[in-house]
């Protein structure tokens, strides 16, 4: 029996293809370096800006730690979704 393009009897199809180009440029695009391990005077002024903003607000809320345990806390919370875990 032949094999044809798209049936369940082709080798590849191509949604197969599709995936394989997408994985090969998303490797190529983590080579580059993330603007957060540039060096500073790469970074643009709204890279800068950006950056002290999240330490501004990071910083102040660790000055606002709730005591007991915060494992499992709201303010932990906030905390990691702006990249922080005080736990860590």
């Amino acid at each position: 029996m032949r094999r044809s393009e798209g049936t369940r009897f082709s080798s590849t199809s191509n949604d197969e293809v599709g995936d394989c180009q997408a994985r090969s440029a998303r490797s190529e695009r983590s080579n580059q370096t993330p603007s957060s391990a540039r060096r500073k005077r790469d970074l643009t002024e709204d890279e800068a800006a950006h950056m002290r903003k999240v330490l501004g607000h990071v910083h102040r809320h660790l000055a606002q730690q709730p005591s007991g345990d915060v494992s499992d806390s709201p303010w932990r919370y906030s905390l990691m979704n702006w990249g922080h875990d005080p736990t860590k």
